[in-house]
């Protein structure tokens, strides 16, 4: 899910350089003192003469990537990937080694962190750096991967890897393939996943996401797992300020404002809820959800209140007796 970047000016100015709005300004600057300080002068006279630096691929992702709130330690792991990339690249250039990596991942979060979202962005950075022919996210469930009789999960879980094939597979819930015991037919579509790993090495990216505490017991079941997937993410839970500025972008993004006391009563409804919820608590997901409800109650209001066409300010603005949600005992 986007969602536009709450960082300060202030706080932008201390930033880490590897995150993405500083790339920008150096996809902007004088390329030569990049190379030069990575490659020394006379490398990278010769690699700047025979070939221009183009980042404006990345450029986008990462004018993406600055437009979400938080997610700081994912935006960090995103640009060690582009780094990791744009530097083998360098290399091969000049007739040095780059080893080949795996790039398969597991992503550790509750519902509404953005696993989903920072998929596809990692679907356009492998495209655009070459890694994937076709940059296709392929979005599979258990039910999508588990058949009914022996060998239809095979059978099925191939189909989709065949699918995902120049893209990522992603599978969220993947905790789940593994329970329902020794007879359950999903422990075949992690055997078949994991010799699709190795037939069609560097032809997909796997992705497996879930909860984070089901994960990690899903692997420590699979003890031959973890060491198939080097990177591992996790997609730590909005905080209320957060969840307050994605509430408020999310309604400018359809130009709706709230109210001074709706703002309020979301706040602390968003508190209870992320304390009574705990890891269930669906985050931006949920948010988004209660903004909805909310233009439709407002839509209501606004047609049984005026007889004639409101006003602009009132078309805009939320107010408190707009957000409503279920009382639980």
């Amino acid at each position: 899910m986007r969602e536009p970047s709450s960082t300060s000016s202030n706080t932008k100015a201390a930033r880490n350089p590897r995150q993405m709005n500083i790339v920008l300004r150096n996809s902007e600057a004088n390329h030569t003192s990049y190379s030069t300080l990575r490659y020394g002068t006379d490398e990278a006279a010769a690699l700047n003469e025979s070939k221009s630096l183009n980042r404006e691929p990345f450029a986008e992702i990462a004018k993406e990537f600055d437009s979400f709130i938080g997610m700081d330690h994912v935006k960090d792991i995103v640009y060690e990937i582009f780094a990791l990339l744009q530097i083998s690249q360098y290399r091969m250039d000049i007739g040095l080694n780059s080893p080949t990596q795996v790039y398969h991942m597991l992503f550790k979060g509750n519902p509404g962190t953005g696993k989903t979202t920072v998929a596809r962005i990692l679907a356009k950075l492998f495209l655009s750096m070459g890694v994937l022919s076709k940059g296709h996210l392929v979005e599979v469930e258990r039910a999508d991967l588990v058949g009914e009789y022996i060998g239809h999960t095979a059978l099925k879980t191939r189909e989709l890897v065949k699918k995902a094939l120049g893209g990522i597979l992603f599978i969220d819930e993947a905790y789940s393939l593994a329970r329902g015991g020794e007879k359950d037919f999903g422990r075949e579509a992690i055997d078949c996943l994991v010799k699709s790993m190795e037939d069609y090495r560097n032809q997909f990216i796997l992705i497996l996401a879930g909860y984070p505490e089901e994960m990690d017991d899903f692997l420590s079941m699979n003890p031959g797992l973890p060491s198939r997937f080097p990177l591992q993410i996790d997609f730590n839970d909005y905080t209320v300020q957060q969840l307050m500025q994605i509430a408020d972008l999310m309604a400018k993004e359809s130009q709706y404002v709230f109210a001074p006391q709706a703002e309020m009563k979301l706040r602390h409804h968003l508190a209870e809820e992320k304390l009574n919820c705990g890891y269930s608590f669906s985050n931006a997901r949920y948010v988004r959800n209660l903004i909805e409800k909310a233009i439709r109650h407002q839509a209501v209001r606004l047609l049984q209140q005026y007889s004639t066409n409101p006003s602009r300010q009132e078309l805009m603005l939320l107010k408190t007796e707009d957000l409503r949600w279920e009382r639980k005992n």
